[in-house]
């Protein structure tokens, strides 16, 4: 397999476009087709690789190859197929020009495969998606000598891009997977309510849910040592695969969320047995295993099951779901204590199982639209899986439109799941050279530079993470100049061309978005030129469809809008800016301090309850704001965050009061606030308003939390938080 592979990379640098004395095979000559594609046999999966190839071949040399779903492959022509060969593994594929005939053979998806490598590696094609593609038109094309074996690392691989809903072609190119191509009726992740629903159950059987805190919670995880759960959940399983024959996975996995397992007296045994509360997951799903014996049960080693269990090992048809969710990523992770420890847990699987399936994440999810430098650490990570027994893996980086390098992300992990090994800087330099012309040079000194800032900096890089992060680091003021001058010379390089204009400008976005949360943010400013900064984007955002900026949904437009309404300056002065604090109780530890000033600063928190936000969690809250002086008073203000994936939820109820003299208070509006299950980041204000003017110095903020996440929130049972960040009072 390894001499194969050398000889190819020896081959393939002899590569030639066009004619030459070397060449093997013609497909078209002086724009004549001097070959056919013949179908070894008819499948859907041969067809497409037919069609795919005839539609280039057309594209580069004007020429339409004709495709033969029956006769033989002559003297020249192109032979698609399946093969037995024993070098290949699911999705490899050959290709051969020995004969004087091409032939393109794999198993599974492999003859697609082949045919996006002939395309890409002999023919020089680069697709982009929603038919936008770089090739060479030429009249003759004739190929070398080719004697190619290739493999992927891992048999599935899944990745994220915009384009994957509105273009077929993009999964076949970038040779990757759908959960619902594999996963038996789309069961792929988080299953336990769909086959244990809780309106169905909970009420009449809260025993089948975990027992924690005293009492069970319908709406949590399942009770994994309940004998009615696992018979329920086998006979849905057989249904489901009955009514779908071709597929042989299912996932069987815990809800999202983090401590809702079940603790009763024969989960706990279980688990304190195996020291991790994967114990009783691994005892359930090889019940289940060896009731499906020529099916693969799929679970989640995800939040509170990541660690191995110590005395027991998946049945080799159970797929463990290993996830890296609570690493940091400004290195890889071998390289700090976060990724050491979770690397500890991918050991002690793959000790115990070569069936892994690998969940990595790779994109500031609470600000996708913010530079997110961490292309270099993609093959480092992506090695360490395929070394550790990873077969499948899912990189995902939700690479929407408009986001960080969509494109660029997106394309290297795809490159590196077939192939960890490929030469990462070779990858950026040819996608930034193909993909964006002139501009290429200024982009990646663009990616150097902020990467090597990164790196500098020291600063951590996380997956719920906000620009002002960084404001010290790689988006301090100094380097933002730069950016942009790189930016500016980009869109100079390809002023006359549309096309990777657009591009350029569409790249350009995070920054832009970046600078005004860190305008937001900055206590000092010029509103006039915060306000032209503003308006540039608005109008950028437009021009590209209001990208969304976040994996909340919220959207770029909507983002201006609020800015406008919520970040810059009011004609009305707040009464209670600079004022002091004192807190009657104390919000959560990591707080305390910010929370000295954070409320009275004058700056509005923004999506990220990392900077500006003071947070209560399980509790209630209390606080008085001290104006300084009586002063008349007819509104107060009091400003929430609502981030449901981070257990964030509006309070209950707010009560004001107000007092002179800081002993005794007066009563002035309590107000119950209504319940919010929306996903997308919200915020609400909760405002007290007074006809008349109220003669107050001190003003009592009394606030009762949810405490507890609801039956219908995933982290049920759990404590919830909520936020607050600014305090107005006119």
């Amino acid at each position: 397999m390894k001499t194969d592979i050398f000889k190819l990379l020896l081959l393939s640098g002899a590569i030639s476009m066009g004619a030459s004395a070397s060449a093997q095979v013609d497909l078209v000559k002086e724009g004549k087709s001097k070959s056919k594609i013949v179908l070894a046999e008819r499948t859907e999966v041969n067809r497409t690789a037919a069609t795919i190839l005839q539609d280039f071949v057309q594209k580069i040399s004007g020429c339409k190859l004709d495709i033969k779903e029956k006769g033989k492959a002559g003297q020249g022509d192109i032979l698609i197929g399946s093969s037995t060969s024993s070098f290949l593994q699911e999705d490899g594929y050959q290709l051969s020009t020995t004969g004087g005939k091409l032939v393109i053979t794999g198993k599974d998806n492999g003859p697609v495969y082949g045919v996006v490598s002939l395309l890409e590696d002999y023919l020089g094609v680069d697709y982009w998606g929603n038919g936008e593609y770089n090739l060479e038109k030429r009249t003759t094309i004739s190929l070398p000598s080719i004697e190619k074996t290739d493999n992927p690392a891992f048999r599935y691989r899944q990745t994220q891009n915009y384009v994957m809903a509105t273009d077929s072609l993009y999964k076949w190119w970038y040779r990757l997977e759908q959960p619902d191509e594999v996963f038996a009726a789309n069961y792929w992740v988080h299953t336990f309510n769909r086959l244990l629903p809780v309106e169905e159950y909970g009420e009449k059987h809260p025993e089948y849910y975990a027992y924690f805190d005293g009492k069970r919670h319908p709406g949590a995880q399942w009770c994994l040592t309940n004998p009615e759960v696992f018979e329920i959940v086998s006979q849905r399983i057989d249904s489901i695969f009955k009514a779908n024959p071709e597929q042989k996975i299912i996932s069987v996995s815990q809800n999202d969320g983090n401590n809702t397992n079940c603790t009763c007296p024969e989960c706990k045994k279980l688990d304190d047995a195996a020291g991790s509360p994967s114990g009783s997951l691994i005892y359930f799903m090889n019940k289940l295993a060896k009731r499906f014996p020529d099916k693969e049960i799929s679970t989640l080693a995800y939040l509170y099951t990541m660690n191995p269990p110590k005395n027991v090992k998946p049945e080799p048809n159970v797929v463990v779901m290993l996830c890296d969710i609570d690493c940091d990523r400004e290195v890889s992770l071998t390289e700090n204590a976060s990724g050491q420890y979770f690397m500890k847990a991918l050991k002690g699987w793959s000790d115990i199982t070569d069936n892994i399936f690998l969940w990595d994440y790779g994109i500031n999810f609470d600000c996708q639209m913010s530079p997110f430098p961490n292309f270099y650490i993609m093959q480092d990570n992506m090695r360490l899986f395929r070394d550790h027994h990873v077969k499948m893996h899912f990189s995902q980086i939700n690479s929407s439109y408009g986001t960080d390098f969509a494109e660029l992300r997106s394309y290297i992990a795809s490159k590196l799941m077939w192939n960890p090994d490929r030469e990462v800087d070779q990858l950026i330099r040819h996608f930034l050279k193909s993909y964006y012309g002139a501009a290429s040079d200024y982009l990646y000194q663009y990616i150097q530079l902020i990467q090597g800032a990164l790196w500098g900096s020291g600063h951590r890089l996380w997956i719920y993470d906000s620009p002002v992060s960084h404001k010290e680091g790689m988006l301090n003021p100094v380097l933002m100049k730069r950016y942009k001058v790189l930016f500016d010379k980009a869109e100079a390089a390809v002023a006359d061309d549309p096309v990777a204009l657009d591009r350029v400008r569409r790249t350009r976005l995070p920054l832009l978005y970046s600078e005004l949360e860190l305008l937001r943010a900055q206590q000092e400013k010029d509103f006039d030129e915060v306000a032209q900064k503003l308006n540039y984007f608005e109008s950028e955002a437009k021009y590209f469809n209001d990208p969304v900026i976040n994996e909340r949904n919220n959207h770029a437009l909507d983002y201006c809008k609020l800015y406008r309404e919520r970040y810059m300056p009011s004609t009305e002065k707040n009464l209670a800016l600079g004022a002091t604090v004192t807190y009657l109780v104390n919000p959560e530890n990591k707080y305390v301090e910010l929370g000295k000033t954070a409320l009275t600063d004058g700056l509005f928190g923004g999506a990220s309850f990392m900077e500006s936000w003071v947070g209560w969690e399980g509790k209630d809250a209390a606080f008085v704001v001290d104006l300084g002086e009586t002063k008349e008073v007819r509104s107060i203000d009091t400003d929430f965050l609502h981030q449901i994936g981070q257990w964030i939820l509006f309070p209950l109820k707010v009560v004001y009061s107000y007092s002179e003299d800081g002993k005794t208070y007066h009563p002035w509006e309590t107000i119950e606030m209504p319940e919010e299950r929306a996903g997308m980041v919200m915020y609400r204000g909760v405002k007290a308003e007074s006809q008349t003017p109220l003669k107050a110095r001190y003003l009592k903020v009394e606030v009762t939390g949810t405490k507890v996440c609801p039956t219908w929130h995933y982290g049920v049972g759990n404590p919830s938080w909520f936020f607050i960040d600014e305090i107005t009072v006119r």
